[in-house]
């Protein structure tokens, strides 16, 4: 990765991280989920209001490390609009990219996560928004924890 490359996505993070978009409580929502990192100490909650199968509106609040809330911003603007399925397509992408580095053929702002694999630790605060996401996607109440995945 050449260093310019590796800067804007720096920037990209740190963005994310100071100006978090979707932000706060979303009073429409009709599902939620939680999510809990306790090596971390990162907590995010996820609010969806889908129209059929489809995330019509995302938002997120929480507290934790940069990397916990860059993500989960940065989720929040990746998938409004998208189908269950896309949803858990783009995760896996983003999965593959925070475990492996292998940034995607096209630049996206999620590739700026590809740094993470260095860190292993951060994995899990770089997916617990999306894996809060997902459960309220599929309606489940249990709080999603990192402890219970294996990134």
């Amino acid at each position: 990765m050449s260093a310019d490359l590796t800067e804007l996505y720096q920037q990209v993070i740190l963005d994310h991280n100071r100006r978090p978009r979707n932000r706060g409580k979303l009073p429409a929502a009709n599902r939620v989920a939680h999510g809990d990192n306790p090596s971390c100490g990162d907590q995010c909650s996820v609010y969806l209001r889908l129209d059929g199968d489809r995330i019509a509106e995302i938002s997120f609040d929480g507290s934790g490390c940069a990397i916990s809330q860059a993500s989960a911003s940065l989720m929040t603007t990746q998938l409004k609009g998208k189908t269950s399925a896309e949803a858990q397509s783009l995760y896996d992408q983003f999965h593959e990219i925070v475990t492996t580095g292998k940034e995607p053929e096209e630049i996206s702002d999620i590739a700026a996560f590809a740094g993470v694999h260095t860190f292993p630790a951060r994995i899990k605060c770089a997916t617990l928004g999306w894996h809060a996401a997902l459960n309220a996607l599929k309606g489940d109440a249990a709080p999603a924890t990192t402890e219970s995945h294996t990134d």
